[in-house]
């Protein structure tokens, strides 16, 4: 007998309407795999690039999701670090955590600690690990630095400000209501930039009395890369992260140079945690910030997997704040 496993899948990339939820089948481990029963599956904004085809999927069809939490349910041959109903938790480029089970190599997962909830830990394995990369290996904050975080209300977002703040940072933030102004205050946020009322780059300039930030970290893209060169003192780095609002459009790199010789880099997590090392130092990293109280991880709306293509529409809408799950 076939077993199967309840899913959400896309045939074609499109809007959330592409998302449907499906009976797929699942084999046994292979050697080297584990078959995983998730508990919490994590949502991020990377999914819904994944779903209209801006980052494309191997193959169609095709189940998106790259984070969840869950129990060990089978290994396969060569496995020997995880066993049956061990706890775990991974971030993942292989798609495939919108499901109720799934395959994954065996060292993509990280044992879960005791005292750590498994609906904390799917909302926490790929923004607290992007949040470690981005202040601790792409550019490493030191204290009394100014820095600026673009959708500071977000996911990854409080947990920069929260973490910024610990090392010693002065924290700008780019937030689009009251409401998240608030948030990101209250997650260490020292100035909120509300950037649909007031000019974000002037107000950058105004705080830092004409200075400029050391860092700008920005997950927004096209509307924001402009001006968030515009923020940055002379040497300081742009860590361009994602692109909410769109592509970023072609640029003439000499610009870097005209504005201060300033730096650009665009990374991705699953780069700084393709080796088994760096994902378990940075996941231990994560997991000890938390039980330290550097940050905290909010798990603020969860959602049935079914009502997947809802989830979609809310985070696209701006309407999502925090981390949001999934339960299977």
């Amino acid at each position: 007998m076939v077993e199967t496993t309840g899913a959400i899948a896309f045939r074609e990339t499109g809007g959330p309407e592409v998302l449907r939820w499906e009976t797929l089948p699942i084999a046994a481990p292979a050697p080297g795999e584990v078959r995983l029963r998730h508990t919490a599956i994590g949502f991020n904004f990377h999914d819904t690039y994944v779903r209209s085809g801006l980052y494309p999927a191997p193959s169609l069809p095709a189940v998106p999701g790259v984070e969840a939490a869950g129990i060990v349910e089978a290994v396969g041959e060569g496995v020997g670090e995880l066993c049956p109903g061990d706890r775990v938790a991974y971030a993942s480029p292989l798609l495939g955590a919108y499901a109720e089970r799934r395959l994954l190599p065996a060292a993509s997962l990280v044992k879960l600690p005791d005292d750590l909830p498994d609906e904390r830990a799917a909302g926490l394995m790929v923004k607290g690990m992007t949040a470690h990369y981005l202040l601790r290996r792409s550019h490493r904050v030191k204290k009394g630095e100014i820095i600026l975080v673009h959708a500071a209300a977000g996911g990854v977002g409080l947990i920069l400000c929260q973490w910024a703040k610990h090392l010693g940072a002065t924290v700008l933030g780019t937030v689009g209501s009251r409401a998240k102004a608030e948030l990101a205050a209250r997650h260490g946020c020292d100035h909120p930039i509300l950037y649909r009322e007031e000019d974000f780059v002037a107000r950058v300039r105004e705080v830092t009395n004409g200075a400029g930030v050391a860092a700008v970290y920005d997950s927004v893209g096209r509307d924001t890369f402009a001006g968030s060169l515009d923020c940055l003192q002379h040497l300081g780095i742009m860590i361009s992260f994602g692109q909410s609002s769109g592509k970023i459009p072609p640029f003439d790199v000499i610009e870097l140079m005209a504005k201060g010789s300033l730096f650009l880099t665009r990374p991705s997590l699953f780069t700084y945690i393709a080796k088994r090392e760096d994902l378990l130092g940075t996941a231990a990293d994560v997991f000890d910030a938390v039980r330290n109280g550097v940050f905290t991880i909010d798990i603020r709306k969860t959602y049935a997997l079914r009502d997947a293509a809802d989830a979609h529409r809310d985070i696209e809408a701006r309407r999502t704040t925090g981390a949001s799950i999934f339960r299977p």
